[in-house]
């Protein structure tokens, strides 16, 4: 039952930052962790990001040093923020929790659109 709420999608010129947040709106277990994936059109979809319960945190090549990725342990939230955006991040996102005990459930966000256009 348990669901994870986006926000934070919209549109932007290039150059621009939109911060998104995934919030859960019920109980999750052991999320060790949290990340961001995209799907842009006609593309596969990529991992963005991850950030573990200590903070350990991996980028995909393309956003490194213009994405962060953080989270607040305590709401089980995790949220991205996107600063000099490019035409090439227009895409789907979608937050992703894995639970390291039972239910060891794969849980996705609904999907916030980012579309970045002069």
């Amino acid at each position: 039952q348990v669901q994870l709420v986006e926000s934070g999608g919209g549109l932007v010129q290039p150059g621009g930052s939109l911060r998104l947040s995934c919030v859960p709106s019920g109980s999750i277990f052991n999320p060790n962790v949290m990340g961001w994936y995209r799907q842009a059109p006609g593309k596969q979809r990529e991992l963005v990001a991850t950030v573990t319960t200590d903070g350990s945190t991996n980028y995909v090549d393309s956003v490194k040093g213009r994405f962060t990725i953080s989270r607040d342990n305590a709401k089980n939230t995790v949220y991205l923020q996107m600063n000099s955006l490019k035409l090439e991040d227009t895409a789907g996102y979608y937050c992703n929790v894995r639970e390291d005990r039972y239910p060891f459930r794969n849980i996705w966000g609904q999907g916030t659109q980012v579309t970045v256009s002069s």
